[in-house]
C-alpha cells in the first residue's frame, strides 16, 4: 500500500517498466519527472524501440519534462528511477539540474539481470590508463579557441 506521494511517483515508475516487458517497447527501466506534488513525465526506457542506446528512461523523462516545461533547467523537480541510474543517467539528471534522486532496485539488481551498470561505475573509478576503453586526446589547443570564443561571448546562454 501505498503511504505517501513520493512511493505513488516510484510505484509508477516500475509501472512504466514493467509495461515495457509487456509491450516490448524497451528494458525493464522507468522514470517519473515530478513537481509540486505533479508528475511531469513518466516513461519507459525506450533504447530498443528507438534503437537509441541513449533512450534510458531517465533521459527519456528528463527530455520529455524538459519539453513540457519549455526549459533546460529542471531544479525544483525530482526523477524517480524504477533501478539506480546508470553513469550516462546520473550525468544527465545532474545536468538538468534536478533536486533530488529516488531509486528503487540497484545496480547490482541491473548486474544479475544483465545490464552493464555495476561494470560502467567500476570502470569510471579507474584511472583512464587502466580502463577497458582508453581515449586519446586530439587538437586541446584548437578546441579551447572554441572555448575562448564562449568565455568572451557577451550573448551565450549559461547551462
Amino acid at each position: 500500500m501505498v503511504v505517501n506521494e513520493k512511493e505513488k511517483y516510484m510505484l509508477e515508475a516500475i509501472k512504466k517498466a514493467e509495461e515495457n516487458i509487456l509491450t516490448g517497447t524497451g528494458g525493464p527501466f522507468g522514470a517519473v519527472v515530478a513537481r509540486d506534488g505533479k508528475i511531469i513525465a513518466a516513461v519507459g526506457n525506450r533504447v530498443t524501440s528507438t534503437n537509441d542506446p541513449t533512450a534510458h528512461a531517465e533521459v527519456v523523462a528528463i527530455r520529455e519534462a524538459c519539453k513540457a516545461l519549455d526549459t533546460f533547467d529542471l531544479t525544483g523537480c525530482e526523477i524517480y528511477a524504477s533501478c539506480e541510474p546508470c553513469p550516462m543517467c546520473l550525468g544527465a539528471i545532474m545536468w538538468a539540474r534536478i533536486d533530488k534522486l529516488y531509486y528503487a532496485a540497484d545496480r547490482i539488481d541491473a548486474s544479475r539481470a544483465g545490464f552493464d551498470d555495476e561494470l560502467f561505475y567500476s570502470e569510471l573509478a579507474l584511472p583512464i590508463e587502466k580502463r577497458m576503453m582508453k581515449p586519446t586526446q586530439l587538437l586541446q589547443k584548437e578546441a579551447n579557441l572554441v572555448f575562448d570564443k564562449w568565455i568572451e561571448d557577451g550573448n551565450k546562454i549559461p547551462y
